[in-house]
């Protein structure tokens, strides 16, 4: 799928507290001006007619740090991976990091990931540097670099252990703002790309969340010429927040680009390391779970489930059972640990829609449907319709129903025990253009793909069959603004068997600045786990 190149680790690099002060006390984490990092300096005098840069890893020339990011480790409390790109291959890829008070002490290698881009044969270097010993709920420096290249750095926060209060915020669908090269080789802006693209990011950095949720569909690299230089802007953009915390994504269908890989994810696997238990290199990253605070996180790839073609590449049934194995194992350890309290569920396609768009998928609600019942998933979060919806607590279907209709246990919207059902919201107003924010149906109906056609068509898609329902599930929709993000805050409770809550703030990011509002505040509840028996 992708090449490993390892790398030595790091030669005793050092930077004291002072140093490290110095550096990110007053002008915050930005990149450093000078190497810092055992770079050399290149020829202060050339022959003429001379290259510009001597490509030598110790004398300058070196392929800069692009789109730093971080990712968690299997233990988000004491485990992340920071990802940074490259243009070209690099020497010992690496970085340091510690506390403010005993400065940037310690270091860690990175591996190399590569692939070639399926269409244009364009190499892409990805490098991750696993660290782990690190202490719960505590803020960390790092800097990154690799030999001949400037620093960059930033910060991070380690997830508590335990009940302890947090925030997180989650949307889908965002694209990148970029202006790119068509295919006549004429400039031309990338036909998904909004101003909210980059306004959503400033956004989640005015929330400043411990983590974010990224529900799929995050750049649309597979409708681009450059498919390359897409995933560069989009990592360009969003270093500007996941530097600083954990951006954990989920692979939507349009992640599934032609060429790279055998299931076209071969480009998503190769930028993000993420906390996967799966031993097989084609399934790595595409399914995983972490835990933060009394927070089970699950992150699924629904390509593999949902009947709806999407991708570039049809690949429903993947994964031949081994992505719901996963879900049931994870869903019912969660359940048995009486640390966690809220399961949360990340995917890109949709188990309900009113709008008149993609439509919620039937696949989905038949395979995932009786486990979020049977183990009480508190919490859904969803892209891949281009607008913001929200459910009723739903437990199982409406009897009788063809398109297994998620049945409503409670028709509170303000206030919601999720113990009586689970809540999915769409959040597919990332930045992303063809927006379907005004696509909702107003009678009260909805539409499901109930199947796709045997073969797909030359440069088409296999067609849908969908099926009307009454929309008995419905919640809240936002029909007058199209972008937006919602931040979720835990109250952990106070004691065994008290309820926790989960605060739940919805964000209008508002044409045309950016500029942030409040949609919609609501309450989920439940009584914690610690409290049985």
């Amino acid at each position: 799928m992708v090449a490993q190149m390892d790398t030595p680790e790091p030669s005793g690099d050092r930077l004291s507290r002072r140093t490290a002060v110095g550096m990110l006390g007053t002008a915050g984490v930005g990149a450093v001006a000078v190497p810092l990092l055992s770079a050399g300096t290149a020829s202060a005098a050339a022959p003429a007619g001379a290259p510009a840069f001597h490509p030598t890893p110790d004398a300058g020339g070196a392929s800069p740090v692009q789109g730093l990011h971080l990712t968690f480790g299997r233990d988000p409390s004491s485990q992340m991976v920071v990802s940074w790109l490259t243009d070209a291959p690099v020497k010992r890829p690496r970085v340091l990091y510690g506390t403010l008070e005993h400065g940037l002490g310690s270091g860690a290698s990175a591996q190399t990931r590569v692939y070639a881009d399926g269409k244009s044969g364009r190499k892409v270097y990805v490098h991750h540097a696993p660290i782990s010993g690190l202490r719960p709920d505590t803020d960390y420096y790092y800097l990154v670099s690799h030999d001949g290249a400037t620093p960059d750095s930033g910060t991070f926060r380690t997830a508590p252990r335990g009940r302890r209060p947090l925030t997180f915020t989650s949307f889908g669908d965002q694209s990148a703002p970029q202006v790119t090269w068509a295919s006549d080789g004429t400039a031309a802006f990338d036909a998904n790309s909004t101003p909210a693209t980059k306004d959503i990011v400033t956004g989640i950095e005015q929330v400043a969340p411990l983590f974010h949720l990224l529900n799929g569909d995050l750049c649309y690299a597979n409708l681009d010429v450059d498919r390359v230089r897409t995933w560069n802007n989009f990592f360009t953009n969003n270093t500007r927040s996941a530097r600083f915390r954990p951006w954990m994504p989920a692979a939507g269908n349009h992640e599934i680009e032609s060429g790279n890989g055998p299931l076209g994810l071969g480009a998503y696997q190769t930028y993000f390391d993420l906390p996967s238990t799966e031993t097989d290199d084609e399934l790595a990253g595409l399914w995983y779970a972490f835990t933060a605070g009394s927070v089970r996180v699950i992150v699924l790839q629904n390509d593999d489930i949902a009947l709806q073609d999407g991708g570039d590449v049809y690949v429903n049934g993947y994964s031949g059972g081994r992505q719901l194995a996963f879900l049931e194992r994870e869903l019912k350890a969660a359940r048995r640990d009486t640390g966690i309290d809220w399961v949360v569920v990340a995917m890109h396609q949709v188990m309900i829609s009113s709008s008149d768009a993609n439509g919620a998928d039937l696949g989905l609600r038949a395979a995932y449907g009786p486990l979020f019942d049977r183990y009480q998933v508190d919490l859904v979060v969803c892209g891949h319709e281009h607008n913001y919806e929200r459910s009723l607590a739903v437990r199982g279907v409406v009897s009788g129903s063809e398109t297994l209709t998620p049945n409503p246990a409670s028709t509170r919207t303000d206030d919601i025990d999720t113990g009586l059902g689970t809540v999915h919201m769409v959040l597919g107003g990332g930045g992303v253009s063809g927006t379907t924010n005004q696509a909702f149906f107003k009678d009260g109906t909805a539409k499901v793909i109930t199947a796709v056609a045997a073969t797909r068509p030359e440069g088409g898609k296999r067609a849908a069959t969908y099926v009307k329902e009454e929309a008995v599930w419905t919640g809240v929709r936002d029909i007058e603004h199209p972008y937006g993000f919602a931040a979720f805050t835990v109250d952990p409770g106070r004691f065994p068997g008290d309820t926790t809550r989960m605060h739940v703030t919805y964000y209008n990011v508002n044409k045309p600045n950016g500029e942030l509002s409040v949609f919609e505040r609501f309450t989920l509840h439940r009584k914690r786990s610690d409290g049985r028996g």
